[in-house]
């Protein structure tokens, strides 16, 4: 299923957006760099946590879990540090004429 984020000119370089999809779940949508947009799920794999109010990277691409510092690669959706050691879900994003597309199953 194929969910409309916001305009492309809505998330600029270096800025997040949180959707939340039909089932419920929470994806941030994440911007690194002109074209590189990228999508993880909103849950810590430590500990369930609000991964998309951590901090954000743009220039590594990462995020860091708020709560125990896991910092996790928006890329491939696995952690880079401890203490969580499972990667999160990633979803597809992209630009449909203009407008920042997400992907979900």
């Amino acid at each position: 299923m194929q969910i409309d984020v916001c305009p492309e000119s809505e998330l600029p370089d270096g800025s997040m957006k949180l959707v939340t999809v039909p089932d419920g779940r929470k994806i941030g949508v994440f911007r690194c760099g002109d074209d590189n947009y990228y999508a993880i799920e909103d849950r810590c794999s430590h500990d369930d946590g609000p991964l998309a109010e951590g901090e954000f990277d743009p220039t590594t691409c990462t995020v860091e879990c708020p709560r125990h510092g896991s910092r996790f690669d928006l890329t491939t959706g696995r952690p880079k540090t401890l203490p969580a050691f499972a990667p999160v879900q990633t979803f597809t994003a992209a630009v449909v004429d203009d407008t920042i597309t997400l992907e979900v199953e």
